[in-house]
């Protein structure tokens, strides 16, 4: 299928007094990422959602990570899924589904995504005490599913994500936003056999 003529982009800002966010996107990208939140293993993750899900990804955050990384991984997470929806604009000619069994080494992650309009997340399958794992320093395991909330509940998708297999906390990670990169990749996809907006309801 050739590109569209006008890509699918957003552009949006968001300052708080924890946080400042700028983001741009692409989804009709190649998957190029150029990714600041000052938080390493947070840009390790986005960087491999853009490059695995083909959408051109710059993110520039700052915040009060010296309390705490939540607050600026939240956030960017937030800009990013709003981002999306509004990049998606009325989902016309999507495909809309999308399915993703991705391993890395021992680990081995699941996604499923639904384009549906309707926020839901299921996240299940990570070790126990995973959510307590610091990774890279920064990182809490914890903001895994966290950051799922935040971007499906904004971008309007259902989302589910499973862990099949998995030992070490950097693998199961980064298997999870592989697996969700890919299976987004194929719901935002443009069929050509659709017509319109997939959906008997007429709207997403």
């Amino acid at each position: 299928m050739t590109r569209p003529d006008t890509h699918r982009t957003a552009s949006l800002r968001r300052a708080t007094s924890e946080s400042t966010v700028e983001l741009n996107l692409d989804l009709d990208g190649t998957g190029v990422a150029r990714i600041d939140t000052t938080v390493p293993f947070f840009d390790h993750l986005l960087t491999a959602f853009a490059k695995h899900s083909l959408t051109d990804l710059t993110v520039r955050a700052s915040g009060d990570t010296q309390i705490d990384a939540h607050h600026t991984v939240e956030d960017v997470a937030i800009v990013l899924g709003d981002a999306l929806r509004e990049a998606l604009g009325d989902k016309s000619g999507i495909s809309r589904y999308g399915d993703a069994l991705v391993p890395l080494d021992e680990a081995l992650a699941q996604a499923v995504v639904d384009l549906s309009g309707r926020p839901y997340l299921v996240h299940d399958g990570e070790p126990a005490g995973y959510e307590f794992h610091l990774i890279g320093g920064h990182f809490t395991g914890s903001l895994v599913r966290h950051t799922f909330e935040a971007i499906a509940f904004h971008s309007a998708m259902t989302l589910h994500v499973r862990v099949l297999s998995g030992r070490d906390p950097h693998h199961i990670a980064e298997a999870e936003y592989k697996a969700f990169a890919r299976a987004f990749r194929q719901a935002k996809a443009l069929d050509p056999l659709v017509s319109g907006i997939p959906s008997t309801k007429g709207a997403l």
